[in-house]
C-alpha cells in the first residue's frame, strides 16, 4: 500500500517542472526513466519483527524508497541494462536529503501518524543541494554569488507571488536604477515585500502555517547576509547551512519583521528584539517560532473571550483577562481588599468583586476619557504602604480611583505588564483626540479610507498589546514593559511627538476624492506657528502620496523645530520602490524614518542617564570620597593661592602681585574675564583633539575612588547613624547662622544692628566715592599682607573683637508646635472666619 511523506507541504505553487519529477538518465542510448515510491513495507520499524535484522534488509529499503527501472519502449522491466545498487543508492540519497529539508522548511517537530518514524533532521545538510532543481535567478551579483538563504528567499516568494525567481530578478531590473540593482538585498526585499503588499489585514494568515514561519526567519537571514562570504566553487567549498544554528541581528529583523502584519511595528521593533534576544547577540530560530505560535495563541484566545455571551461588553473587544488562584487581583477600597475578575478591553476596565456571600459587584471604569490617568501606587493593610505592586485608574477629575493589586511572589513584573496594557489603551485615545480629526468632522470623506483612521490606530494598538503578552508567556519581557507598546513608549521618548504625527499621517492619509480649491486650503484654524511652519505645504503627504489635512493639525507638537525640519525633509524618503505606505523596497517610509531617528536619540538618552545612575553611588563615605576628588582642582587651586599669600616663595609672589596690579592699574581688568574664558574654551578644544587621535588613553577623564573596607550589618548602621548626626551638627550650625543674621535685620540686638547698619553705610559711602581699582587694590594688599610680621597681631586682635562680638549676637526666637491633624486646621480656621465677622459687626454698631 502507498503512503505519503511525513511532512505537509506548503501551499506554493510552482512552476512547471515540478517539485519531484522523474529523473530521467541517459543509459547506453535508452532514455530510461525511475519511479519513486515510498512503501510502508520498506520503512523501518521498531514495531516490525524483521527491525533487528537491518543488515539483512536490502539498500531500497535504507531509506523507505524502491526504484523501479522502465525502458520507454518496452513493457518488461529490464535489470540488468544498469547498476541498479549505485543509481538506487545515489537517487535515495538525493530524495532522502530533499525529504530532510521540506520536513526542516515545514515542520521541525512533525512525526508520522503512527510515531513510528523518527524525525528526520541532521544539522549538516546543504541547504544549496537542496533546492538546486528550484533554482532559476541569476546568482552573480557585483557584491558576490548569493547565498543560499537568499536564493531560498527569492525563489519561494516569487513562486508566491506566481512567477519565477529569474522573471522576478527581471521586473525588478527594470523598475529600478542600476545602484539599486546591484544591491541584492533590495532584490532579497522586492520578492518579501511584493507578496507582503498583497495582505493587509490585522495578523497575516501566513503565520499559522510553520512553513511561512520559516520562510519569513531565512529572509531575515538572507537580508543580513546576501551574499556568500566567498566566491569559491560550490563543489570544492561547500557550504553547510542550518537553520538552526543561524542567528538573526537587530537590523535584519527591524526591517523585516514589521513588514509582516501584526509581528512588530516600526516604532518599537528594536525593543522587541532586545526582548526576544535577551543576553544573545540575535534571534534563533526556536526563539522566533516559539513567539509566532504564542502571539498565534493570544489571538485566537482573544477570538475564544468573544465568543462568550457578557451583555455588559458584548461591544467592547475584550483583550486580556486577570483572574487565576495562583495570582489574583485584589482591590483596594478603604483599606480592604477585595479579590475578584479583571477584564480589560479595548475601551474600558471591568473589575467583578467577590463578596463574601458570594455576590457579584461589576464596576466598570471608562479608559476613553481624555483625563483619564494610571500610576503606580504601593497599597498594605491599614494605611500601611507594605506593597509596591499596585496600580491606580482614575478616569476623569470626579470619578473615584480603582487601586487594584497584582499578586506576583516573583516581583512586580505582573503588575508593570499590566500598567502597559491599560496604558497603552488610555494613550491610544489621547492620541486619537490629539492627532486625529474631530468626531462628526465631515472632511474625513474627501479622504479616501479616512473614515477607518480610528479602527487601523485601535488595531496598531491592540496588536502592541498581543505581542506584550505573547512575551509575557515566555517570560522574555524587559524591565520597563511600557517599551513594546508603541503609544505609551512614544509619548515620553524623545523625538516622540513626530513618530506620533506619522503614524497620524498613515492611519489618516489616503487619496484626496475632490478637487481642492484655495479656499480648501485655508480650512481650519492655525495653531501658533504651524500654520506660518506649513503655509507652503498645507497638507502632509505620505510616500505613496496619501494626504493628511492640515486642520486635523491640532496639536501643538506640528509647530515644533523638529517637526518642521522633518516634514520640510520628508521628500528624501521617497526613494525606492513605493508598493505601499509601510513596505518601500530600498528605501524607509515615513513612520521608520521617524522611528529610526527617535531610537538614536533614545539611545543617546540611555547613555546619559546610565552614567548618571554609575554617578549615584550608595553609601554616605563612598560619596564623600567623590566629592573629594571631583572639589580636588579647587582644593589644589586653594592650597597653592594660600601658600602665595602666605609668601613662602618671595619672588612668585612678588610676581604675581606685580601682575594684578598692572591689571589693576593700566585698566586691563575688564580683558581678564574674557581672556580667561577663551583660554578656557582652546584647552577644552585641545583635549577634544588629542583625546580624538587617541593620545590620552582609555581612562583618561575617569575619576577613581577606593571602596570601603567591609563590615557588618551593626557597623553600617553605626556608620550611617553617625553620619546623620553630622550633617545634623552642620544643619544646626547653619541655622544658627542664619537665625543671627536675622536677629541682626530685625534688631533682635539694638546695638548690633546699629553698628552692622552703621558699617553698612560707610562701605556703601565709600563705593560711590573711590574708584573701584583703588579698593580692590587695597583688598588684595590687605589680603597679602595679614600673615606678615607688622600686621599679624592686628590682625588676630581685630578677629577676636569680630568673635566676640558675634558670640554676643543672639538667635532669633523658634516657636515649636505640637502636631494639629488636619481637620481640627480646617475646623479652628472655620471659628476663627466665623469670629471675624461678629467683630466686625460690633464695631460697626
Amino acid at each position: 500500500m502507498l503512503s505519503k511523506f511525513p511532512v505537509r507541504m506548503p501551499q506554493i505553487k510552482p512552476p512547471p517542472p515540478p517539485r519531484f519529477s522523474a529523473v530521467r538518465h541517459r543509459f547506453q542510448q535508452k532514455q530510461l526513466f525511475f519511479k519513486v515510491v515510498c512503501c510502508e513495507k520498506n520503512l523501518p520499524s521498531s514495531d516490525s519483527p524483521n527491525s533487528s535484522s537491518s543488515s539483512d534488509s536490502p539498500p531500497s529499503s535504507k531509506f523507505g524508497f524502491k526504484v523501479v527501472v522502465q525502458s520507454l519502449g518496452d513493457k518488461n522491466w529490464k535489470f540488468n541494462d544498469l547498476d541498479t545498487h549505485a543509481m538506487q543508492e545515489s537517487v535515495n540519497k538525493m530524495l532522502s536529503k530533499t525529504q530532510s529539508f521540506f520536513t526542516e522548511l515545514t515542520s521541525p517537530l512533525v512525526k508520522s501518524v503512527n510515531e513510528r518514524r523518527p524525525n528526520v533532521q541532521n544539522d549538516s545538510e546543504d541547504m544549496e543541494d537542496m533546492l538546486i532543481t528550484e533554482q532559476t535567478v541569476n546568482i552573480r551579483t557585483p557584491q558576490g554569488d548569493l547565498s543560499d538563504a537568499s536564493i531560498i528567499s527569492i525563489e519561494q516568494f516569487s513562486r508566491m507571488n506566481g512567477l519565477t525567481g529569474l522573471k522576478m530578478q527581471k521586473i525588478f531590473k527594470a523598475l529600478v536604477s542600476e545602484s539599486v540593482y546591484n544591491d541584492p538585498r533590495n532584490l532579497v526585499e522586492y520578492c518579501c515585500f511584493r507578496f507582503l503588499s498583497r495582505n493587509g489585514v490585522e495578523v497575516h494568515p501566513g503565520l499559522k502555517e510553520p512553513a511561512f514561519q520559516r520562510l519569513i526567519f531565512i529572509t531575515m537571514l538572507a537580508w543580513e547576509n546576501p551574499c556568500k562570504e566567498g566566491n569559491g566553487n560550490r563543489s570544492k567549498l561547500p557550504e553547510r547551512n542550518t537553520i538552526q544554528r543561524k542567528l538573526v541581528g537587530e537590523k535584519a529583523f527591524v526591517r523585516i519583521a514589521p513588514a509582516v502584519s501584526g509581528v512588530a511595528d516600526w516604532a518599537t521593533a528594536h525593543n522587541l528584539f532586545k526582548a526576544l534576544a535577551g543576553d544573545d547577540k540575535g534571534i534563533s530560530f526556536s526563539i522566533w517560532s516559539t513567539y509566532i505560535n504564542e502571539l498565534i495563541k493570544v489571538h485566537e484566545g482573544r477570538k475564544s473571550y468573544q465568543s462568550q455571551e457578557v451583555p455588559e461588553i458584548s461591544k467592547e473587544k475584550i483583550l486580556c483577562l486577570g483572574s487565576s488562584r495562583k495570582q489574583p487581583v485584589i482591590k483596594w477600597e478603604k483599606n480592604i481588599a477585595w479579590p475578584g475578575k479583571l477584564t480589560l478591553t479595548d475601551k474600558a476596565l471591568y473589575f467583578e468583586t467577590v463578596g463574601l456571600r458570594g455576590d457579584r459587584e461589576s464596576i466598570r471604569l471608562d479608559l476613553t476619557h481624555k483625563d483619564t490617568k494610571i500610576e503606580k501606587t504601593r497599597v498594605g493593610p491599614l494605611g500601611s504602604n507594605l506593597f509596591d505592586s499596585a496600580i491606580s485608574v482614575t478616569s476623569g477629575s470626579e470619578s473615584k480611583s480603582l487601586v487594584l493589586e497584582f499578586i506576583d511572589l516573583g516581583g512586580e513584573m505582573r503588575r508593570d505588564v499590566w500598567y502597559a496594557f491599560i496604558n497603552e489603551v488610555i494613550s491610544l485615545y489621547k492620541f486619537t483626540n490629539e492627532y486625529g480629526p474631530k468626531e462628526g468632522d465631515k472632511s474625513i470623506y474627501e479622504i479616501y479610507g479616512a473614515q477607518k483612521g480610528s479602527d487601523r490606530a485601535a488595531t496598531h494598538a491592540l496588536n502592541a498589546i498581543a505581542r506584550l503578552q505573547a512575551l509575557q508567556f515566555m517570560r522574555r519581557t524587559l524591565d520597563e514593559p511600557t517599551k513594546l507598546v508603541p503609544f505609551s513608549y512614544l509619548t515620553n521618548a524623545p523625538f516622540g511627538d513626530v513618530v506620533l504625527q506619522t503614524l497620524a499621517v498613515n492611519f489618516w492619509g489616503g487619496p484626496i476624492t475632490k478637487k481642492w480649491t484655495e479656499v480648501d486650503y485655508e480650512m481650519g484654524p492655525r495653531v501658533g506657528p504651524v500654520g506660518e511652519g506649513l503655509e507652503y505645504s498645507n497638507h502632509v503627504y505620505d510616500v505613496d502620496g496619501s494626504a493628511y489635512l492640515r486642520k486635523w493639525m491640532k496639536s501643538s507638537s506640528w509647530g515644533s523645530n523638529a517637526s518642521l525640519v522633518f516634514w520640510k525633509n520628508s521628500g528624501s524618503a521617497k526613494s525606492g520602490v513605493v508598493l505601499s505606505k509601510n513596505l518601500v523596497v530600498a528605501g524607509v517610509n515615513l513612520v521608520e524614518r521617524a522611528a529610526n531617528i527617535c531610537r538614536d536619540k533614545y539611545r543617546v538618552a540611555e547613555k546619559t542617564q546610565a552614567t548618571i545612575d554609575d554617578a549615584m553611588i550608595e553609601g554616605i563615605p563612598s560619596n564623600i570620597d567623590l566629592f573629594k576628588e571631583l572639589v580636588l582642582p579647587l582644593t589644589l587651586t586653594a592650597k597653592n593661592f594660600d601658600k602665595l599669600r602666605q609668601w613662602d616663595d618671595p619672588l612668585v609672589t612678588g610676581s604675581f602681585l606685580a601682575f594684578v596690579y598692572t591689571l589693576i592699574f593700566r585698566n586691563l581688568l575688564w580683558y581678564a574675564f574674557p581672556v580667561t574664558l577663551m583660554i578656557l574654551s582652546a584647552g577644552m578644544l585641545l583635549l577634544k583633539g588629542l583625546k580624538e587621535q587617541g593620545r590620552l588613553g582609555r581612562f583618561f577623564g575617569k575619576i577613581t575612588i577606593y571602596d570601603q573596607p567591609p563590615s557588618n550589618t551593626i557597623q553600617k548602621i553605626m556608620a550611617v547613624k553617625e553620619a546623620i548626626r553630622e550633617v545634623e551638627k552642620m544643619l544646626q550650625n547653619m541655622n544658627v547662622v542664619l537665625l543671627k543674621i536675622r536677629s541682626i535685620i530685625l534688631a533682635g540686638h539694638p546695638q548690633v544692628t546699629t553698628e552692622v547698619a552703621l558699617v553698612l553705610l560707610l562701605g556703601s559711602t565709600t563705593l560711590l566715592l573711590v574708584p573701584f581699582k583703588y579698593i580692590l587694590a587695597f583688598i588684595i594688599f590687605d589680603l597679602f599682607t595679614r600673615e606678615l610680621e607688622f600686621r599679624r597681631q592686628m590682625v588676630e586682635a581685630f578677629t577676636t573683637l569680630l568673635k566676640e562680638r558675634w558670640d554676643a549676637v543672639p538667635a532669633a526666637p523658634v516657636v515649636v508646635l505640637p502636631l494639629v491633624e488636619e481637620e481640627s486646621k480646617a475646623l479652628q480656621k472655620k471659628r476663627v472666619d466665623k469670629v471675624k465677622p461678629e467683630r466686625t459687626t460690633q464695631n460697626t454698631s
